[in-house]
């Protein structure tokens, strides 16, 4: 394969004197630009009384500032200057992100200052009966939880945080009151705690004046640490919830790898051989081979201190045991024998293609170098494309042997299965090997 050099760019990194963690990253070829601020709180920093005050929180940011009291100036202020708000609260980070053009840069910085240093959290009861609404789309008719990936994390980490709802329970939800929304704000929006990075055609000395005025008011706060969850699981677990509809949906989820881990590079392969397109294993055994699906897909969530391997399918009821049952087949085979050095050359040139994509799009460069940054110093792209290079067929097969056991699997299946097929994917699931 012809080696090309990476899309010039420069990233900055400074350290404001509150502590605030301040990436720039200039991307002169491309016409856009991105504020995202990145924020260590999540569910799994919650206690179960606090679950779901994460999420909550993120809603309640955006109901105004002091100059702009309402959602709506907020979201009209954004919008006027060609900018597109965006936010999430995931597990372990939240992000807050506008995607707008360079000639609106500071004006967008400026107003990121606002919500994060004067924001007054107004509108309280307007804002849970939207989250409440929210957080219905996870539930069925009598309440029950439905959401697979829920159902499913729940299962793997039945006794840390990092196993519960990002959303929470709808009863702590109906009673946050106020003082709980500016109590989680002070401990867990301390500038020590955020990383805020801006991508694009930006210029790093006017990036770094604008934040300087914007958030160096701030107040500092503290990192907060991670809290590992235990590693009790000795065999093969499995949950079903029912669910009414035309098919039954299954995740089978492995306790996989930290990323900083050296074998990281091999696991990732090791997804990419799995499923990485429409001519890979999962896809061409389960779909073109069996007929049992019309879409399955693997991937990797990783986390600092641990991670999951997941794959995912929707089928017919009837075809679920073979579903479940041909998915473990295929981790056995490559945890068996090494995968051919074509599925491997193949891996690695889609994931460096895929990684030079990156260098076009400001969000996912902020991601890389800002989100990264939040949790330990990023890795350049040499230093990326020369782990992957380390990688071969017998170092992907050997990191299969160490994520897919029983001992790591835990499988959920939510929809409408006869106790007969409920009683043989259980069985599948229970005899794996």
């Amino acid at each position: 394969m012809r080696e090309r050099q990476a899309t010039p760019f420069r990233r900055h990194k400074d350290v404001l004197d509150n502590g605030l963690r301040v990436v720039t990253v200039e991307l002169p070829h491309l016409h856009t630009a991105s504020i995202v601020m990145y924020a260590k709180v999540g569910s799994r920093y919650e206690t179960a009384r606090d679950n779901g005050l994460s999420h909550f929180l993120e809603h309640m940011l955006f109901r105004g500032t002091r100059r702009l009291p309402d959602a709506y100036r907020i979201n009209h202020a954004i919008e006027a200057i060609g900018g597109t708000l965006y936010a999430e609260t995931g597990r372990d980070y939240s992000l807050y992100q506008i995607s707008l053009h360079p000639d609106s840069l500071e004006e967008g910085i400026r107003l990121f200052g606002e919500i994060f240093c004067t924001p007054t959290f107004s509108e309280i009861d307007v804002e849970r009966r939207i989250v409440l609404e929210e957080m219905l789309e996870d539930l069925d008719e009598d309440g029950r939880l439905v959401n697979i990936e829920d159902i499913a994390r729940l299962k793997v980490w039945p006794d840390h945080p990092l196993g519960w709802r990002i959303t929470g329970p709808i009863e702590n939800v109906e009673r946050f009151t106020n003082a709980d929304v500016r109590r989680h704000f002070a401990h867990f929006y301390g500038a020590r705690n955020m990383v805020l990075c801006v991508s694009g055609a930006v210029d790093h000395a006017t990036v770094l004046r604008g934040v300087e005025r914007a958030l160096g008011p701030l107040k500092p706060g503290k990192e907060l640490a991670v809290s590992s969850p235990p590693d009790v699981q000795t065999k093969p677990q499995f949950v079903y919830q029912r669910h009414d509809g035309s098919q039954t949906s299954a995740q089978l989820l492995f306790r996989g790898l930290p990323e900083a881990l050296p074998e990281y590079p091999s696991l990732m392969m090791l997804s990419r051989i799995v499923d990485d397109g429409m001519s890979t294993r999962l896809h061409r055994r389960l779909c073109d081979e069996l007929g049992l699906a019309y879409y399955v897909s693997g991937s990797l969530e990783p986390f600092v201190d641990t991670g999951l391997f997941e794959i995912d399918g929707t089928a017919h009821h009837a075809n679920l045991p073979a579903l479940v049952r041909e998915s473990l087949a295929m981790c056995v085979e490559l945890r068996n024998r090494p995968p051919t050095d074509d599925e491997v050359d193949k891996a690695k040139r889609r994931y460096r293609w895929d990684l030079e994509r990156t260098f076009d799009d400001a969000d996912s460069m902020a991601g890389w170098w800002g989100g990264t940054e939040l949790f330990y110093p990023p890795t350049t792209f040499v230093e990326k494309l020369e782990r992957v290079r380390k990688v071969t067929p017998e170092s992907v097969r050997a990191v299969a042997e160490k994520v897919f056991r029983p001992e790591r699997l835990t499988v959920a299946c939510v929809g409408r299965l006869p106790k007969k097929l409920e009683a043989e994917v259980k069985k599948i699931v229970e005899s794996f090997a």
